[in-house]
């Protein structure tokens, strides 16, 4: 079996056109050839529901079915930006919605995936909003809504995430380590891989007696992005620049 990469954070928009343009490289010349491309929530920075197509999703739809249609898997999960990314997105790309956490063996260690919001629990405010928002009953109205309504919505969501968000002290907008450790316990894994806080890093902690890991994904720029690449060898942080 060959690389597994993972990737988190993007944040795509129309008016990120430069990191759009260095996923769109990375798609073409960097993960043809990757047995699988997980993609940990946030790939973009405001999803609304799969029936606006609006740039930049149709080219980035496109090219993912691309990368679908050379081999390599997609495996997506929602953020706490794009959790509305639905069947039709991923009929149109090849991709597949995994559940936040997901646990995988990878290479021989069980491996825990997940967003990381899930893992903030000081932020009460915002686990309070997470429930709310993630209720099918709230999802189902706010999909009955014609586009720009939804629209005008999600801009007044965003506009009260900036300014509460400013209130906030760093650490409570980071992971809570009693959490960390209850999600790895009660999945008996070694290995935690997450992305949402834009705090890239490896933790090396001891859980029970036994030596484990938190690997955190960075955010994207327009300038480069940060990925993991895990294979039979082992695990490398990896840079990726525009081509």
């Amino acid at each position: 079996m060959g690389e597994t990469l993972f990737i988190s954070d993007l944040h795509l928009s129309s008016d990120r056109r430069s990191t759009v343009q260095l996923f769109l490289d990375f798609l073409e010349h960097r993960a043809p050839g990757a047995d699988r491309l997980f993609i940990l929530g946030d790939l973009f920075d405001t999803w609304i529901g799969d029936d606006l197509e609006v740039e930049p999703a149709p080219q980035i739809k496109a090219a993912l079915k691309r990368l679908y249609n050379s081999g390599s898997r997609i495996l997506l999960m929602h953020g706490n930006r794009d959790f509305l990314l639905g069947e039709q997105f991923c009929a149109q790309t090849g991709a597949e919605l995994i559940d936040d956490p997901t646990q995988i063996d990878l290479f021989g260690t069980a491996t825990l995936l997940m967003h990381g919001d899930l893992l903030c629990t000081d932020d009460l405010p915002y686990q309070a909003f997470r429930k709310q928002v993630r209720d099918p009953a709230f999802i189902t109205q706010f999909l009955s809504r014609a586009i720009p309504e939804r629209i005008a919505i999600a801009r007044e969501y965003r506009a009260k995430s900036g300014e509460a968000t400013s209130l906030k002290a760093a650490e409570i907008m980071d992971v809570n380590q009693a959490t960390v450790a209850q999600y790895m316990e009660d999945h008996g894994v070694r290995r935690l891989i997450h992305g949402h806080t834009h705090r890239p890093g490896r933790h090396d902690f001891m859980l029970s007696d036994v030596a484990v890991s938190r690997f955190v994904l960075g955010e994207w720029h327009p300038d480069h992005a940060e990925l993991l690449v895990v294979s039979p060898e082992g695990l490398r942080v990896e840079i990726f620049k525009p081509v």
